[in-house]
């Protein structure tokens, strides 16, 4: 008998400090590190605006860590953020709390699954092996039914893999995290001490105005992208502020730790030290991943401007750097990455709807556990079916994916540090130091959501474009609908109790 789950009902507490900490940094680093060198923070910030926009938003996030390590002590159930903002402010703006937080999540698992067929289409030599079948463009990118058959085959294995316990799922992240470490380190390694990575390949190193370089190279008017680089104050700050303001999309992952709390096998007294590691850790990843790519590639803007695509640049340098070698070391990284980031968010996203439930704001379903794992598989197959979307959308959706992930996150933030602030003052515990962290993470979640969402003059490629506007709205929408018609049925649940009329067909 399994003395962690009596009566077969409900998590089981079986992570270690080790799984957890691969659980937030598998989460942290994702398919997004290896692809958006080239798709978003060279052309958008540089060498030295994506590293500074990273080393800040790192701190940004341990001084909001402060505050999950205060209320997950105080809460130690599923649903983290939910959990803290319905004990704090009640209802509505737990439901508000947690319908974004799934978005976070959610948007995470399909946005890494369509990154497993350009892993197999940079690492086959132009073979193309997965492209077959009929296929089809959105936003310019074709997608052919070999791929999106492989990635869904990937997104149902890990999902079956979460079923079965959530300590084999565990064992099986911190392989995938630690493969992606020691993988990235030694091509950073490899870097340092290669001549063919060179300072002056960075250039320009606060980025550059991609669309109208891209303009100019259409018209045939492209000569070089230094007349396009950001330069003055203002071309800087925006180059900074075009990846800070992703910064809650980019270290999203480390606030899934309260979501497993109830299956924590230790003290709660150590969240604190594994969210800032893996913070760390994911700041280096971001940085040594970007600062590779350019500093292998001489070229690297002329490849962002002239590619009809995202071109892969780390690939591309790794390849340069240490040959084919190189080539399957980036190949087992971005795997790792995705296969874990895959791994971590399913179980995330499964244990905040599981909380959800609990609580009456989903369909009672989802929080049902499995008797002989103790996981929440209802939670886990819905999960799984939103899931399969992502390869029908192809990969230039990621942008969309990462956009509204990053505002989820920002959202979570915000209400964990106003859930702290408020604890605080009604348990008359905590001291000032963590009042002033809990403050300032206030500050910079709300800042966030402004520059994600409200275009600022003289700020280019900061805030959300119009496709993520369109997913954004959308979920709104949903949400609503869903509140009201879930809060209808809970309201018509309890007058049938009342009248007796439960259960009857005719009423």
């Amino acid at each position: 008998m399994d003395t962690n789950n009596q009566g077969g009902d409900g998590l089981r507490r079986k992570l270690s400090p080790m799984h957890v900490w691969a659980i937030a940094f598998g989460c942290i680093i994702g398919w997004g590190s290896f692809v958006n060198p080239g798709k978003k923070f060279l052309p958008n910030s540089g060498v030295a605006g994506t590293a500074i926009a990273m080393v800040l938003g790192a701190v940004v996030m341990m001084i909001i860590a402060f505050s999950y390590a205060y209320m997950v002590p105080k809460y130690p159930k599923a649903g983290g953020e939910f959990t803290f903002t319905k004990m704090s402010f009640g209802k509505i703006t737990a439901y508000i709390c947690g319908w974004f937080l799934v978005a976070a999540y959610l948007t995470n698992v399909p946005m890494n699954s369509t990154a497993i067929g350009l892993i197999v289409d940079g690492l086959d030599g132009g073979a193309d092996i997965l492209k077959w079948g009929f296929h089809y463009s959105i936003a310019g990118f074709d997608v052919y039914l070999g791929e999106m058959l492989f990635a869904m085959a990937i997104l149902i294995v890990f999902a079956v893999l979460n079923m079965l316990g959530v300590k084999k799922a565990a064992i099986v992240q911190t392989l995938l995290a630690v493969g992606l470490g020691v993988s990235v380190l030694t091509l950073t390694i490899a870097a340092l001490a290669s001549p063919n990575a060179t300072l002056e390949n960075v250039s320009p190193w606060w980025g550059f105005d991609k669309s109208a370089a891209v303009a100019a190279a259409t018209e045939g008017k492209f000569t070089s992208v230094d007349e396009f680089a950001h330069s003055g104050t203002m071309g800087i700050m925006s180059a900074i502020l075009a990846t800070f303001a992703i910064a809650p999309w980019a270290f999203v992952g480390f606030d899934t730790i309260p979501q497993a709390a109830e299956e924590f096998k230790f003290s709660y007294k150590k969240v604190s030290v594994i969210m800032i590691i893996a913070i760390i850790f994911g700041a280096f990843v971001y940085t040594a991943n970007n600062t590779i790519a350019a500093a292998a590639l001489a070229n690297w803007p002329e490849l962002i401007v002239e590619s009809s695509s995202t071109p892969w640049l780390l690939l591309a340098a790794a390849e340069k750097l240490l040959g084919t070698f190189g080539k399957v070391l980036v190949g087992v990284a971005v795997s790792c990455a995705v296969l874990s980031g895959i791994m971590g968010f399913y179980l995330a996203s499964s244990r905040l709807m599981y909380s959800m439930a609990k609580e009456g704001y989903l369909p009672a379903v989802f929080g049902k556990t499995s008797k002989r794992f103790g996981t929440p598989n209802n939670a886990m197959l819905f999960c799984l079916a939103v899931s399969l979307l992502g390869p029908i959308l192809g990969r230039e959706a990621l942008g969309w994916f990462v956009d509204m992930s990053a505002i989820g996150a920002s959202i979570g933030y915000g209400f964990t540090c106003l859930s702290t602030l408020k604890t605080m003052k009604r348990d008359g515990d905590g001291n000032r130091f963590l009042k002033v962290m809990a403050i300032v993470g206030c500050i910079f979640s709300v800042s966030f959501m402004v520059l994600q969402l409200v275009p600022i003059p003289g700020l280019k490629g900061v805030h959300f474009g119009k496709e993520s506007y369109i997913m954004l709205a959308v979920w709104i929408v949903l949400g609503v609908i869903f509140y009201f018609t879930r809060n209808r049925k809970a309201h018509l649940e309890t007058a049938q109790a009342a009248d007796g009329t439960e259960g009857d067909p005719q009423a």
